[in-house]
């Protein structure tokens, strides 16, 4: 009995080592992810090394889990889209669309201070038409209360609306930039770009 108890007991322990060594696994992983968004946001660059000193686990832990930067690259830049997707769609969109677009606007610009650079770094990883499709959603939105805006007389309309969505895009990078820079704080941004971006659309 004493045997079948000690066995018994063995068998429970290596159960649990296994799945300790499952949970540090997973908790490497997301700190690999972390880090490397936190790097490439401000250094598209960003190396391997940095990384893995950035998560606090060895180059040998960080390849284990992804066998080269473009793998890591790619997990990085997909959970980024599929992060911004699922929060620009809690965006309410509906009323006015001068009030609809601040919302959107400001939630845009939280995302882009976030990932910053990893756009960049994204473009080394994906496919054009993945890089395409990331940004068709984020397009579309815009377009929609541009063009709702419009009809309302509350936004411009002698311009190309194309125009309109890349000066938008410019404002939203360039505050990301003057936050990291020291330029503005990160507080006073989102009212910043909501009133530049105002302002360009009313004309």
């Amino acid at each position: 009995m004493a045997s079948s108890h000690t066995e018994t007991s063995t068998r429970g322990d290596g159960g649990t080592a296994t799945r300790r060594k499952r949970a540090d696994a997973l908790r490497n992983i997301e700190a690999i992810i972390d880090a490397a968004t936190r790097l490439l946001a401000v250094n598209p660059d960003a190396s391997v090394n940095e990384i893995a000193e950035e998560a606090g686990v060895g180059r040998i832990t960080l390849y284990g889990h992804f066998d080269s930067r473009a793998t890591l690259l790619r997990e990085v830049s997909e959970r980024a889209i599929a992060h911004t997707e699922e929060e620009l769609a809690r965006v309410d969109l509906d009323g006015d669309p001068s009030d609809a677009l601040g919302r959107l606007l400001e939630a845009t610009w939280h995302l882009t201070h976030r990932f910053g650079a990893l756009v960049v770094a994204a473009s080394q990883a994906l496919s054009p038409e993945q890089m395409r499709r990331a940004h068709d959603e984020p397009f579309a939105r815009a377009r929609g209360l541009l063009e709702r805006g419009r009809a309302a007389g509350e936004f411009r309309g002698d311009v190309p609306i194309e125009w309109q969505i890349s000066m938008i895009q410019a404002i939203l990078h360039g505050a990301s930039a003057a936050v990291h820079r020291g330029d503005i704080t990160a507080d006073d941004a989102p009212t910043l770009v909501r009133e530049t971006v105002m302002a360009s659309l009313s004309g």
